[in-house]
């Protein structure tokens, strides 16, 4: 992730519970995002940058060395429901994302190798509406 990751205190707060309530066979993905938040600029909800990854904003990006663009919305493990069209805070795409913001990019580990992706666009952010 980005040295730059902004994150509201809400989604801060919302991440914290979910971490602590993880099991312990999702400890990694607990102790890499614990690790990835300590470093996030923390800011209102109010006051997020339009501009910024925010957890439920629905975000288009390209995979490096793909033609096409996905569009995915960042969600809580919980929220999972389609899958096709939802990514995980808790996949290493996921923690990624979260807090880049349009035109950034994100990189992280598959078994495969490494990733690299560029953030082409927000079509929804929530923080907007709670304004």
């Amino acid at each position: 992730m980005s040295d730059s990751m902004v994150v509201s205190w809400l989604d801060l707060e919302r991440l914290e519970r979910v971490l602590d309530r993880l099991s312990p066979a999702q400890a990694r993905a607990r102790d890499a995002l614990l690790g990835e938040l300590e470093h996030a600029q923390l800011v209102e909800p109010w006051e997020m940058p339009p501009d910024v990854v925010t957890m439920n904003s629905r975000v288009r990006f390209r995979v490096a060395g793909a033609s096409e663009e996905e569009t995915m919305t960042l969600s809580y493990p919980n929220d999972m429901q389609d899958t096709a069209e939802r990514l995980s805070v808790l996949t290493p795409a996921g923690m990624a994302l979260l807090g880049v913001r349009v035109g950034g990019r994100m990189s992280w580990q598959q078994p495969d190798g490494p990733h690299e992706a560029t953030v082409l666009g927000i079509e929804h952010q929530p923080e907007p509406a709670k304004r």
